[in-house]
């Protein structure tokens, strides 16, 4: 099979679920068929054979199909599994709407691919600093193994809601979501 219609295929392959879940791909153990020329950028763009797909809705539905197994990224059907690159993370927190405050706060993002995801306990939140910029990285988990890069502007949204907090002697900033504080750097001094 070629290159060029390995996706068609795969979208041929997704099926026509009934209701609104996200298909158990999970449950799916197909053959590993290889590589594809398909990848996800850091700010969320798909690539298909070198070219951005312009047509939301396909992005959407191979967005469903996606799993992580191990370090390795792949679109799995009941029939047929294929590894894609991912630069960074598949997903991009593109928006945060916030209720509550304090304690009580709820953090609710949305993705590139519009998933709502609240963070807690089930979906936490998780920052990484570059080991050479020191600048941050910040994470929200969205499904097994999927988390969404926050986007810069939704993660300045964040800082602004941190609060101060005592952990292990020291002092940090953060953020509640879902009656969980969410770490997001040491106070300065």
């Amino acid at each position: 099979m070629t290159d060029s219609g390995k996706a068609g295929d795969l979208l041929a392959q997704i099926p026509k679920g009934e209701g609104k879940g996200l298909p158990p791909v999970h449950l799916w153990n197909p053959t590993f068929c290889g590589d594809i020329d398909m990848r996800i950028a850091r700010d969320g763009t798909w690539y298909y054979l070198g070219t951005p797909i312009g047509r939301k809705p396909m992005v959407k539905l191979f967005s469903t199909i996606i799993r992580r197994d191990g370090d390795k990224y792949v679109l799995v059907t009941p029939v047929e599994m294929v590894g894609i690159q991912v630069d960074d993370a598949p997903f991009v927190a593109v928006s945060l709407q916030v209720d509550g405050g304090g304690e009580a706060q709820v953090l609710r993002f949305v993705t590139n691919v519009e998933d709502e995801v609240v963070a807690g306990s089930e979906h936490p939140l998780r920052i990484e600093l570059d080991a050479l910029t020191e600048e941050p990285a910040p994470y929200v988990h969205v499904r097994t193994n999927l988390e969404a890069l926050i986007h810069r502007n939704v993660f300045y949204q964040m800082v602004e809601l941190a609060v101060s907090r005592e952990i292990d002697g020291k002092t940090w900033l953060g953020v509640w979501s879902s009656g969980e504080f969410f770490p997001i750097g040491p106070q300065p001094d």
